[in-house]
């Protein structure tokens, strides 16, 4: 058994492909959480009508408002993103289920989102396990 590092010769395109797909994604979430947590945040009529409706009361619109705000910085940053992207997935079946049982609206914007939201999840998953086999020496 012989002990091998990787180095960058071994490397094939696909982790920076990879990396670069996934900040791709990040940004994207982050902008797209971002101007929905504002607009919660920022008391837009159509937000303040839909909490009314769901009845839970203006403290949820807050509160989801801080929680997409915080999920969009945290995506952002490498040590959180996965960790802010499942909470932005959990957000998004929250509201899926509310749009469903509640609101009576069609799914498919939250459901959008909540994919993009597990795709990040997945991708920076993986993304994670690439660099710690880059880092660590591999038997063989």
């Amino acid at each position: 058994m012989t002990l091998r590092t990787t180095t960058r010769e071994t490397m094939t395109t696909r982790p920076t492909a990879l990396r670069v797909l996934t900040w791709l994604l990040r940004i994207a979430l982050a902008a797209l959480f971002l101007g929905a947590g504002l607009s919660k945040l920022g008391g837009d009529p159509a937000m303040v009508d839909m909490f009314a409706t769901i009845g839970a009361g203006q403290w949820l619109r807050y509160f989801v408002g801080l929680c997409e705000v915080a999920g969009a910085i945290g995506v952002l940053v490498p040590r959180l993103s996965v960790l802010a992207a499942t909470g932005l997935a959990l957000l998004m079946t929250g509201a899926t289920i509310a749009n469903l049982t509640v609101l009576d609206s069609s799914p498919v914007i939250t459901l959008a989102a909540l994919v993009v939201a597990c795709l990040a999840v997945w991708l920076g998953g993986g993304a994670a396990s690439l660099r710690r086999q880059r880092l660590q020496p591999q038997l063989s």
